[in-house]
């Protein structure tokens, strides 16, 4: 039976070797040459600031859906308060991972977004962005689908912008599609459904 000090190295090694592959990955997306693509990710990472994207699904969905898009537009912006929550209040701060160096990865300056302060891991972005897709997929299964297409490219754009790793991105999927299912289920027992 190996020892807790040769299982906690074993660990160690394979966290390392994973931050490499992660650092590659972002540094191949940096290295490569998209000017047309550029602008776009540019402008779709800064429209998923403070959750704007899901805020005007969300008023779509509850003027134009009926009783069930209003229902759906609840359930996504509740996953999304409390992924946010989450997110920012107990896991960020105890995340030790670092901001990626832009300088030092080569971002090209045309893919720049302002650089926040908080903690890297993990993508708040793409952890609202899933949440949302999650919660409106709960009561509508038709409009998580392109939902959940949009947090995916909100989730790129924080890699390609260069102020996420895919891992951070990764990370905020998965949490937030967890997040979501427990608010969303939530939500959904304590709303009769709507069958319009």
């Amino acid at each position: 039976m190996p020892e807790a000090s040769d299982v906690r190295s074993r660990a160690a090694t394979v966290l390392r070797e994973f931050d490499l592959i992660d650092r590659a990955l972002y540094g191949a997306v940096a290295a490569t040459e998209t000017p047309s693509l550029d602008h776009a990710m540019r402008r779709l990472s800064c429209a998923a600031d403070y959750s704007k994207l899901s805020m005007t699904a969300a008023a779509v969905l509850a003027c134009c859906g009926g009783a069930r898009g209003r229902q759906a537009a609840l359930c996504g912006l509740a996953s999304v308060a409390t992924t946010a929550t989450v997110v920012n209040v107990a896991v960020k701060p105890l995340s030790r991972r670092r901001r990626p160096d832009r300088t030092a990865g080569e971002v090209p300056v045309d893919r720049h977004v302002r650089m926040p302060g908080s903690r890297s891991f993990p993508s708040g972005h793409t952890a609202a962005a899933v949440a949302f897709a999650g919660g409106v997929g709960r009561v509508l299964p038709a409009a998580g689908i392109p939902l959940h297409a949009l947090a995916a490219l909100v989730g790129y754009s924080r890699v390609h912008t260069g102020v996420h790793y895919p891992g951070d991105v990764i990370g905020g999927a998965l949490l937030g599609a967890m997040i979501s299912d427990v608010t969303a289920g939530w939500v959904a027992r304590r709303i009769p459904r709507a069958d319009t």
